[in-house]
């Protein structure tokens, strides 16, 4: 199996529901989100320039994502889903494995030092070590 990443980076506000009283991400505030799309492909399944995918295909996600996530409020854009960063990998996935049927991973980082990947073959969202 091959594999390649690519990383997306935005700006963004959200309020996450269901914590208990005082607990600090229940209240308005933001991050500099950090997405990376994992793509991969057996090696007799590459392009013919030998490509799981090309990285300029990828520039539409880019495009989306500066239109629709960055300098948003992602409880008004997610619609219904409590934004966290399990929900919006599980969310980005959804919504972009019908235009890359290659992606086998969406990671969102919230800060520098979390992580929440959303890795479908393996069960679902899990966070890594």
């Amino acid at each position: 199996m091959l594999t390649i990443t690519k990383e997306f980076r935005f700006s963004a506000s959200h309020q996450l529901d269901h914590l208990r009283s005082g607990h600090p991400c229940g209240r308005l505030h933001g991050h500099n989100y950090v997405v990376v799309l994992e793509l991969s492909a057996e090696p007799e399944d590459l392009t013919l320039p030998g490509f799981v995918r090309d990285y300029g295909d990828l520039s539409a996600f880019g495009k989306w994502v500066d239109e629709t996530l960055d300098h948003r409020h992602l409880n008004d854009v997610l619609d219904g889903v409590n934004p966290s960063a399990e929900n919006i990998a599980m969310w980005l996935h959804e919504r972009w494995v019908k235009e890359f049927p290659e992606l086998t991973a969406v990671r969102v980082s919230e800060t520098p030092k979390t992580w929440a990947t959303y890795h479908p073959s393996l069960g679902g969202a899990h966070t890594p070590e």
